[in-house]
This record gives C-alpha cells, sequence and structure tokens, in this order.
C-alpha cells in the first residue's frame, strides 16, 4: 500500500516536470526543474534503501544465559539477551504475559502495522498457513498490532487464524521493545524468534517482504532444534 502511493507520488511529479524542448532551455526552466528533480531523486533512493534493508540477524555462538525472575528485561530486544516481558489482551479479551511460556515453549512474537492490510493479512495468513509447522517446533506464535481487542477478534475470525493476537492500543510494547517505523510514518513490521529460555534468537526486519518472516522464524527454529 505504501509503494503503490509512492510510485503514484512520483509518477504525478514527473508528469508535472516543465516540458522541456531544445529551443526553450531557459535558465527560468531549469531553475524550477532543478528543486523537484532533486526531490524526486532523493524520495527514490529512501524508497529503494527501505525496500532493500531487511535485517536477518543471527545469533552468535556465545552461550548466553537467562537473567533470573527478579531480574527480567525492561528494556529494547536485543540478540542473545532476554526478551523484554510483556502483558497484552488477547483478541479474547484474556491477558497474555511472555513470560508465561518460557521453559515451556520457544515463541515469534511479530509486530504489523494494521490488521485487515494487504501485507498484514498476508504476513497472518502465511504463520497461519504454517502454524502446524511451528506446532512441530514446540513453538507458539504471537501477532502483536496496536488494533483493538475487537479488531483483533474481527481478524483473526475473518482469517481463521489459529494463533494468539495481542492489542498494544498506544503502541508501549511496540516502543518497549524497540521497533523500528518505516520512512519514520509507518509502524515496522519486525519479527523475533525467543527459545524456551526467553532469550532472543533472532531478529527480523522487513516491511516489504512479509512473508518471509514465517520461513526465517522456521528456519531459526530449526536450528535451536537441533542445538
Amino acid at each position: 500500500m505504501l509503494n503503490i502511493s509512492l510510485v503514484n507520488f512520483m509518477k504525478e511529479q514527473t508528469e508535472n516536470l516543465p516540458k522541456m524542448t531544445p529551443e526553450k532551455k531557459s535558465s527560468k526552466r531549469l531553475a524550477l526543474l532543478r528543486p523537484r528533480a532533486l526531490s524526486l531523486g532523493l524520495l527514490i533512493a529512501v524508497v529503494f534503501t527501505y525496500s532493500a534493508k531487511s535485517e536477518n540477524h543471527k545469533p552468535d555462538s556465545k552461550e548466553v544465559k537467562p537473567m533470573s525472575e527478579k531480574a527480567q528485561a525492561v528494556g529494547p530486544a536485543k540478540l542473545n539477551q532476554e526478551a523484554p516481558d510483556f502483558e497484552l489482551k488477547s483478541e479474547d479479551g484474556q491477558p497474555v504475559r511472555l513470560s508465561d511460556f518460557r521453559g515451556k515453549k520457544a515463541v515469534v512474537v511479530y509486530f504489523y502495522p494494521k490488521d485487515d492490510t494487504p501485507g498484514c493479512t498476508a504476513e497472518s495468513c502465511a504463520f497461519r498457513d504454517a502454524y502446524e509447522d511451528f506446532k512441530d517446533e514446540g513453538a507458539e506464535v504471537i501477532g502483536i498490532s496496536s488494533d483493538s481487542v475487537d479488531s483483533h477478534k474481527n481478524f483473526a475470525a475473518k482469517h481463521k487464524l489459529p494463533f494468539i493476537l495481542l492489542s498494544d492500543q498506544g503502541g508501549k510494547v511496540r516502543s518497549q521493545w524497540g521497533v523500528p517505523s518505516t520512512l519514520g510514518v509507518l509502524p515496522g513490521r519486525v519479527s523475533y524468534v525467543i527459545d524456551k529460555k526467553g532469550i532472543v534468537r533472532n531478529i527480523f526486519n522487513s516491511q516489504m517482504e512479509a512473508t518471509k518472516h514465517v520461513s526465517e522464524a522456521k528456519k531459526v527454529l530449526a536450528q535451536i532444534k537441533s542445538e
């Protein structure tokens, strides 16, 4: 959705550029052309930078010990450190704590911008289609956005999503975890793989490749299982 808007914007700007002919290369038209062309070039550069940027962080070989229950992480989520705990309401209105899964299951937490938008629907349905694979790996899937509990309930019912959706209205947990925004406007699309000890084992950041979050999470879980 964001890409289409940007493409339309660039097309509009291109069509509105002054028409230059060999007979009319006046200094006045050149003065009008340069600032607009520069802005257009900067916009194209930003779009391609964010489209190509999908960070896939891999854990190093160092053994990381989880913190004690009395010293739980509260800052941004970082590789090879304990995931910050949170408690949010699910699509059923029930409170869910991340720490409740510690020692029981690995967890894939994915932050997405908004219910029922094209990219978020594709991503969530991809997690749905692979949910049995995640269960086989001993992992739970949790989706988080700033939508309301009711919105999550409708979204889950409409697309038959079998996993947990949590309502982070106000974006407190998103901010706590340090999830970056895209172009400074759109809420980021970032997924985290957390092992049974509560340690962040992988961070994948990609707004454009929504469904790739699923394959990346499965790959990391398989690596963890083989350890």
